[in-house]
C-alpha cells in the first residue's frame, strides 16, 4: 500500500514538474527581443527629417535678430521627433513630428495658445522638406491654408519658412522665415555658430 502511494507521488511530482518546464519554455519564447520597428531604422524616409533633430537658436536671417529657441529630440527609439518653442518673449508651442505609413508623408502637428498647424509632405528632389495643410487660429476660429520648408544649409544650419494663404488677395504671405543655427556644449545662444561661419 505504501509503495502504491509512494509512485502515486512520484508519477504526480513529475506531471507538474513536466507542466512547469513546458510553461517555462512558452513563455520564453514569447518574450524573446521583439523585432525593431522598421522607422527606428536608418532607412529612407524614416530617417529624412532628421536634420530637424537638435538643440537651436533661431534667428532673423536677414538681420540677426534671435527669436527663440527650439528643442527637437527622437522619441519613442527614433520614431517621432518631439519639439519644445519658446521665444525670447516667453511664449511656447509644441510640435509632434513623424513619418505617416498610411499617407506615405510626413506629417507635423503643432499646438500652442495662439494656433493649432496640421501639415504633411515630403522631400524634394533638392533635400527639402515640403509640407502643405492648414492652420487654425484659437482666438477668432480661423482658418487657413499653410504650407512649410524646411532648407538644410549645412549639418548645423538650416532655414524655416512658413507662408499663409490669403483667400482675399488669392496670394501666399510670408508668415515666418527663421534660421536655425545648432548650440554647441556651453552656447545658449547659438551666436558661436554664426561667429565660426562668417
Amino acid at each position: 500500500m505504501k509503495t502504491a502511494i509512494t509512485t502515486t507521488i512520484i508519477l504526480l511530482a513529475l506531471t507538474v514538474l513536466a507542466i512547469f518546464t513546458c510553461a517555462s519554455r512558452a513563455n520564453a519564447q514569447q518574450t524573446s527581443p521583439a523585432v525593431i520597428a522598421q522607422c527606428a531604422g536608418p532607412e529612407s524616409p524614416w530617417r529624412d527629417f532628421d536634420f530637424f533633430v537638435g538643440e537651436w537658436a533661431v534667428f532673423d536671417p536677414d538681420s540677426g535678430q534671435k527669436y527663440g529657441d527650439n528643442n527637437l529630440t527622437l522619441s519613442e527609439s527614433g520614431c517621432l521627433i518631439m519639439g519644445r518653442w519658446i521665444n525670447v518673449n516667453g511664449g511656447t508651442g509644441s510640435s509632434m513630428n513623424f513619418y505617416d505609413p498610411l499617407q506615405n508623408k510626413w506629417r507635423q502637428l503643432w499646438q500652442s495658445a495662439p494656433a493649432f498647424v496640421d501639415q504633411s509632405g515630403s522631400l524634394d528632389n533638392e533635400g527639402r522638406m515640403q509640407m502643405d495643410g492648414r492652420i487654425f487660429y484659437h482666438r477668432s476660429g480661423i482658418s487657413a491654408q499653410f504650407r512649410g520648408t524646411w532648407t538644410p544649409i549645412n549639418p548645423d544650419r538650416f532655414l524655416q519658412e512658413f507662408w499663409q494663404y490669403d483667400s482675399a488677395s488669392e496670394q501666399w504671405n510670408l508668415w515666418f522665415r527663421g534660421e536655425y543655427r545648432r548650440k554647441k556644449s556651453g552656447d545658449l545662444t547659438g551666436t558661436d555658430n554664426q561667429e565660426e561661419e562668417q
